[in-house]
C-alpha cells in the first residue's frame, strides 16, 4: 500500500487567530516543511489563488498541494450559492493537481470565536442532519463531476463535531460525500477514533493526523472556555508528541486498504512549539508508524 505525507500551514500561521502565527513567508514555510521530509502542503491564507503564481513556489521546494480548507455555508444556503463560492478554489486545485478540497461547515460554527464556550456550539436535530446530508451529498456529487472532489471535515465547535453527529451525517448522506477523518478532532470531541474508522472507512478519502494532549483537553471548562482557548492552551500537537496511538490508528486504516494522503495538521503556539521542530517530530513518527502498518511512503 502507498501513502503520501503532507502537512498544513496552520502550524506556521493560524487562520482563526492570526496573532498565534509565526512570522515566516510562504517560501520559508514550504522550505521548512520540505526539509522536514514532507512532499505535500495544504493551502492557507498566505497562498496565492492563481496557479501561475503558486506553481513556481511549490516546484522550488518539490512540494504539491495536498488539500486545503473551504469555509462552506451549505447548512444555511443553497447549492447554487455554494457552487459560486467554491469556483475559484476549485479552478486552482484542478490546475495544480490537488487531491481534494477540505469542506468545513462554517454556518453557525463557533470555532473562530474566542468568546464562545465549547458548550454553546450549534446542535442539529436528526431531521436537520437528514436534510443537510441530502444537500451535502448533492454538493459532493457535483464537485466530483467537476473534477475536484471534496472531503467533509468533522470539526470541533462546528455543527458536525461528535461521533454521533458524524454517524448521523453518514447515515443520511450518500457515497457522493467523502469524509475526512481527523483523529485529533474526533478524540477532542470524545469519540472513539478506531470505532469511527471501523464504521466509516468506506467513505474516508483524506486523513488528518492531528494529535492531542488529553491532559489539556480534560482540564478544559467547556461551559466557559472556547475552541481557541483550547488551542492556545496546547490541546493539539503533532503525532509523536501527544496522547494518541497513531500506530494503532494507521494500522486500522491500512486494514481497510486506505491509500492516499496522511496530513499533519496541528495548530499550536509557534513560540512554545516551533513549527519546524514539530514538523520534524511529526514526520519521524509518521515514518515509523507507516512502516509498522506496511505502507510504502511515496517521495
Amino acid at each position: 500500500m502507498k501513502a503520501k505525507l503532507g502537512i498544513a500551514p496552520i502550524a506556521w500561521w493560524n487562520d482563526d487567530l492570526e496573532e498565534l502565527s509565526d512570522d515566516v513567508s510562504l517560501d520559508e514555510c514550504l522550505s521548512q516543511a520540505s526539509k522536514a521530509g514532507f512532499t505535500g502542503m495544504e493551502t492557507g491564507r498566505r497562498f496565492p489563488m492563481q496557479a501561475a503564481e503558486l506553481e513556481p513556489v511549490l516546484a522550488q521546494h518539490h512540494m504539491r498541494v495536498c488539500g486545503g480548507w473551504f469555509s462552506g455555508l451549505l447548512l444555511d444556503s443553497e447549492l447554487a450559492a455554494e457552487k459560486d463560492r467554491i469556483a475559484q478554489q476549485m479552478a486552482l486545485f484542478k490546475a495544480v493537481g490537488a487531491p481534494c478540497i477540505v469542506y468545513g461547515e462554517t454556518a453557525g460554527t463557533i470555532q473562530g470565536i474566542r468568546s464562545a464556550p465549547l458548550a454553546t456550539k450549534r446542535r442539529l436535530s436528526e431531521d436537520e442532519i437528514k436534510a443537510y446530508g441530502r444537500k451535502m451529498t448533492a454538493f459532493g456529487e457535483w464537485c466530483s463531476e467537476q473534477g475536484m472532489p471534496i472531503a467533509y471535515h468533522h470539526h470541533m465547535a462546528a455543527p458536525i463535531e461528535t461521533e454521533t453527529e458524524l454517524d448521523l451525517l453518514v447515515r443520511h448522506s450518500g457515497i457522493g460525500l467523502p469524509i475526512l477523518f481527523d483523529a485529533g478532532h474526533m478524540a477532542f470531541a470524545g469519540g472513539d477514533v478506531l470505532r469511527v474508522i471501523d464504521r466509516h472507512h468506506a467513505r474516508i478519502s483524506h486523513v488528518h493526523t492531528k494529535d492531542v494532549r488529553m491532559p489539556v483537553i480534560d482540564g478544559l471548562d467547556r461551559a466557559r472556555e472556547s475552541f481557541l482557548d483550547a488551542v492556545i492552551k496546547g490541546a493539539f500537537t503533532v503525532p509523536g508528541d501527544g496522547s494518541l496511538d497513531f500506530e494503532a490508528i494507521v494500522k486500522r486504516l491500512a486494514s481497510y486498504g486506505y491509500e492516499g494522503w496522511f496530513v499533519v495538521e496541528a495548530e499550536q503556539d509557534p513560540v512554545k512549539s516551533p513549527p519546524f521542530k514539530m514538523a520534524q517530530i511529526g514526520h519521524r513518527e509518521l515514518l515509523r508508524v507507516m512502516a509498522a502498518a506496511g505502507y510504502t511512503v511515496e517521495a
